[in-house]
């Protein structure tokens, strides 16, 4: 038997919506393996599933999407073996024959799976994942540290492409959580030139520590791109209005709120575009660990007992942290 944390009744988080439980641990299928694990990033769409913004898709299942353990059954697949450090992500699966995944967009497949969502994730002592969507992880960085790149920092790095940012370019970030800290370094690190506008005041502590050139309300000059990362609909006008001519908006959020009507002339004229991130490619995370093995970019966490996910999840839904929450196991 193992411990996880299930939602069992989805609802706002200070109601208890999600219980620890005990649960036999799962056994491989074909082409899986069984991790053991040892931390787990505590993402806001795990609180957007607990609270019920998104629907569970099947009941009790055990949220938890940015894991880190080691493979300690292979059943019968042989990408992995016994002992070797794997990280779990939101994607879980895909089904590699449909137009998008013929043609590099598997993220919009639409018979796509996800970890924490579909099937039980990482908010567990032991997870089951399909090799296929598993990653390889280096075993001398701590797994706190490599946790949050599974989500966080794949999500962020997926939205930094679709913002379009140019060399040295402008970007400007809206909210600054756990995806926007990594997205913040990744762009800095290649040049970029940061504006943050976030209203939490150790929110605004890291992105001065992390170099950026303005933290404030509203950006004072002109941005080539921005992400929106936080949930808020009402953000996005802000942060057309801030783009020059051909800028882009990129909104990274899964859950957002809805976004007030849009003034022609004041948001999109000039050619200024908006777009969605919507989950992302195995390909962008093989690409983002290959970045952060060589650029100076590192996560920011604060570790919790795993004991103790239920409150850290009411942390983020109040606004209580900054960089990243990590989930970590004994032993």
């Amino acid at each position: 038997m193992m411990q996880a944390w299930a939602v069992e009744r989805p609802g706002p988080i200070d109601s208890g919506p999600l219980r620890k439980v005990r649960r036999p641990v799962p056994e491989p299928g074909p082409g899986e393996v069984l991790v053991k694990v040892e931390a787990c990033g505590i993402c806001r769409t795990d609180l957007h599933l607990t609270e019920g913004d998104l629907a569970p898709k099947r009941p009790g299942v055990v949220p938890g999407h940015q894991a880190v353990g080691t493979v300690v059954d292979q059943g019968a697949a042989d990408r992995f073996v016994v002992g070797d450090r794997v990280g779990i992500a939101w994607l879980r699966g895909t089904c590699g024959v449909c137009e998008f995944c013929g043609g590099g967009r598997e993220n919009l497949c639409p018979r796509s799976t996800y970890t924490g969502w579909d099937a039980d994730g990482g908010f567990a002592e032991y997870a089951v994942v399909p090799q296929d969507y598993a990653y390889a992880l280096p075993v001398d960085r701590p797994a706190e540290e490599l946790a949050p790149f599974l989500c966080a920092g794949i999500i962020g790095y997926r939205s930094l492409l679709r913002a379009n940012l140019p060399p040295g370019g402008r970007l400007g970030i809206y909210g600054f959580g756990s995806s926007a800290h990594l997205t913040a370094q990744l762009a800095i690190a290649q040049g970029a030139e940061l504006f943050v506008v976030t209203r939490g005041e150790k929110n605004r502590a890291l992105a001065r520590e992390l170099g950026a050139a303005y933290v404030g309300n509203d950006p004072p000059v002109p941005l080539d791109s921005a992400i929106v990362f936080a949930p808020a609909g009402d953000v996005v006008p802000h942060a057309l209005e801030a783009l020059k001519p051909g800028g882009t908006v990129a909104v990274a959020g899964i859950y957002l709120s809805d976004v007030p009507a849009l003034n022609y002339e004041r948001h999109l004229f000039h050619e200024r575009d908006l777009r969605s991130v919507t989950s992302n490619t195995r390909r962008n995370g093989e690409e983002l660990f290959r970045l952060v093995a060589r650029l100076p970019v590192r996560a920011h966490t604060t570790p919790v007992p795993f004991d103790k996910v239920d409150q850290a999840l009411a942390d983020v839904a109040h606004g209580r942290t900054s960089g990243s929450l990590v989930a970590v196991l004994d032993g």
